[in-house]
């Protein structure tokens, strides 16, 4: 895992500074405490940090092909690599290093931009072409590594995390608001936007391609879709098969090292049953990590030592407390932006915690998205997706397993966007932090969320365009907004500031497209979610494991805020040298807080965003 830099001046009159590549390279150290490289060729200028996961020996970028004209730096895994340089090799290709690297430049050689068709992994790269004068950049299918660049008349400037582009020079610094707006709505920015109006992400599964041989061009692609199409001819116990066979290939390639592995267990079913997927995949014990706290609402370490004891792991744990607090600065600077999920916290610890004794973590994210896991589908599935009432599988599978098939696909699911579209606001608003309505009494410039054209509206867009049943529209929606937004942001943030390199084996594109294949009833089974990943590990989990409520991995903020914190956030939000006083309602801000104090309602999960946003202002306006 790594950290990537660029930058290119559209004209060849301008020369690049190895000095500010090598600043911009600096400020990610974190990424790659191993190594660092670059390319510096006129107007084109390359960066990298490297954390040494494989081919320690010879694995250093930025990598070139053997006529110098083609040059790539590299963040992520290729997992099936050795696969594809095996095919490369039968077509004459020679390598010089045995990384994964080297076989990305090869395959862009062979095949130009539809390389990454070819690709089984996560990644962020960037590929100079000095015969065709372009650079191709690509993220991966699902965004679990994150990618950055800014653009304007002159130059493309681009990296693993903004605060690399801020070392840049001459970057319109100049804040976004639809960034604030979504930050607001949802507690993370989503879309291509950032809190800076000009510097933007690439989006997951698609490719930015920059080229002035002639004029300047500048392409952004989509070439990978989510599609699901369900499959309603296969038996339960067929679908169970598939999956346990399909996750332990994934959890096998994803065990590919050179360095030491192990993994987060939470003690939850996505975790467990990675962790026994890599039990089954090894002779050696599984070092595995745990979080908990003292508050016992959130705590399941219970559920994680089961596991552990199962399968003779070697387990660490660490229990959090209110004193973590302390960490928002750090967590704020790893971030760059406003980012409001809390669990970032227990992240970096069980990362910390990790990286004493590994350099890889395998994960269990993407397990809620891929199999219904998140209980509001649950719920909104049986007011909005079933006006009849059908809570017979039975009756769910004849309809769905017999007349869908009658049914043009082009239409299928329509009564379900139907009531999408007419119960829009209600459907988005699940996630939001601040409604609409209470934005505008929030945000002292009101155009903000006026304005704005990301926020609900970016959900609705895609709800909208969804032709699946309710479930399936709504695993679409996270699996575009809130998992790579929040979820995937979150773990490489907190993970990689301590140059740890996090997997995620259900996110392996190959087995989420078998999954695209499940149908929904499957999936969300009376009240019973992920009820087919259930009976694809049942042989493998306990009971408890597999039948105990999700807690999923938030902390208790409920308690802290009204106990041991009560004093901090009133010193930090209600102070008159607070900096949120110049964009937020102060008069707001007391409100939410007294009221959170008195026992009126729990405002926890709109006071942590202030607080991150306050400190954010602190070390950057």
């Amino acid at each position: 895992m790594c950290g990537i830099t660029g930058k290119i001046f559209f004209s060849q009159e301008k020369n690049i500074e190895e000095s500010e590549i090598k600043r911009m390279t600096d400020v990610i150290q974190h990424r790659g405490p191993d190594d660092e490289g670059f390319y510096i060729n006129k107007n084109v200028g390359l960066g990298f940090r490297r954390l040494s996961i494989i081919d320690l020996n010879t694995g250093h970028q930025p990598l070139s092909n053997e006529s110098g004209s083609k040059w790539i730096v590299f963040n992520g895994e290729i997992y099936n690599f050795w696969e594809l340089r095996r095919e490369l090799q039968q077509k004459g290709y020679f390598f010089k290093t045995k990384t994964d690297t080297e076989v990305i430049l090869k395959l862009y050689e062979e095949y130009g931009v539809h390389c990454v068709d070819y690709l089984r992994g996560m990644f962020a790269f960037a590929i100079w072409d000095n015969d065709t004068q372009q650079i191709f950049c690509v993220r991966d299918r699902f965004g679990i590594k994150p990618f950055y660049y800014y653009s304007d008349k002159e130059k493309l400037v681009f990296a693993s995390e903004i605060k690399a582009i801020l070392k840049s020079k001459n970057v319109d610094k100049t804040l976004s608001t639809d960034g604030l707006d979504s930050y607001f709505t949802f507690g993370y920015i989503t879309s291509d936007l950032s809190i800076y109006k000009e510097i933007k992400k690439l989006q997951p599964a698609h490719y930015l391609l920059l080229s002035f041989k002639n004029k300047v061009t500048l392409q952004i692609k989509r070439y990978w879709e989510i599609c699901f199409q369900p499959d309603y001819s296969k038996t339960e116990n067929q679908w169970s098969e598939e999956i346990e066979s399909a996750l332990s290939e994934s959890v096998k390639l994803h065990m590919i090292s050179d360095v030491p592995l192990g993994a987060f267990l939470s003690g939850g079913i996505d975790s467990s049953s990675v962790v026994t997927m890599m039990a089954k995949n090894s002779n050696q014990p599984i070092k595995t990590f745990s979080i908990g706290f003292k508050e016992q609402k959130y705590n399941e370490l219970q559920y994680a030592r089961q596991i552990a004891t199962k399968y003779g792991c070697e387990h660490h744990e660490q229990i959090v407390d209110p004193e973590s607090i302390d960490l928002l600065p750090k967590l704020v600077n790893a971030y760059d932006e406003p980012f409001a999920d809390s669990s970032a916290i227990p992240t970096y610890y069980v990362s910390k915690l990790a990286r004493k004794h590994v350099t890889v973590a395998l994960s269990g994210d993407g397990g809620d998205e891929l199999f219904a896991g998140y209980g509001i589908y649950k719920r909104l599935n049986d007011i909005y997706s079933n006006p009849l009432n059908f809570k017979s599988s039975l009756l769910n599978k004849l309809i769905w397993g017999n007349l869908h098939k009658i049914i043009p696909y082009n239409v299928r699911g329509k009564s379900a966007t139907y009531f999408l579209s007419q119960n829009r606001k209600l459907v988005s608003a699940y996630s939001n932090v601040w409604p609409r309505a209470e934005r505008k009494k929030l945000l002292l410039n009101h155009g903000i969320v006026n304005t704005s054209t990301g926020s609900e509206s970016y959900k609705e867009d895609i709800l909208n365009k969804g032709s699946y049943d309710f479930v399936t529209n709504m695993q679409n929606l996270d699996l575009k907004t809130y998992m790579v937004d929040s979820i995937l942001t979150k773990v490489d943030r907190a993970s990689m500031i301590n140059s740890l390199e996090v997997r995620v084996p259900l996110l392996d594109h190959k087995f989420a497209e078998l999954t695209f294949k499940i149908p929904s009833y499957l999936k969300l089974q009376k009240n019973d979610q992920k009820y087919i990943l259930k009976q694809a590990m049942a042989p493998y989990l306990p009971p408890s494991i597999l039948n105990h409520p999700k807690q999923g991995f938030g902390i208790p903020l409920e308690f802290w805020f009204k106990d041991d914190l009560k004093q901090y956030v009133n010193d930090t939000l209600l102070s008159a040298n607070s900096h949120l006083g110049s964009y937020l309602n102060k008069s707001y801000v007391k409100d939410i807080i007294l009221k959170n104090e008195n026992g009126t309602k729990d405002f926890s999960t709109k006071i942590w965003p202030l607080l991150f946003f306050e400190e954010w202002l602190k070390q950057n306006v």
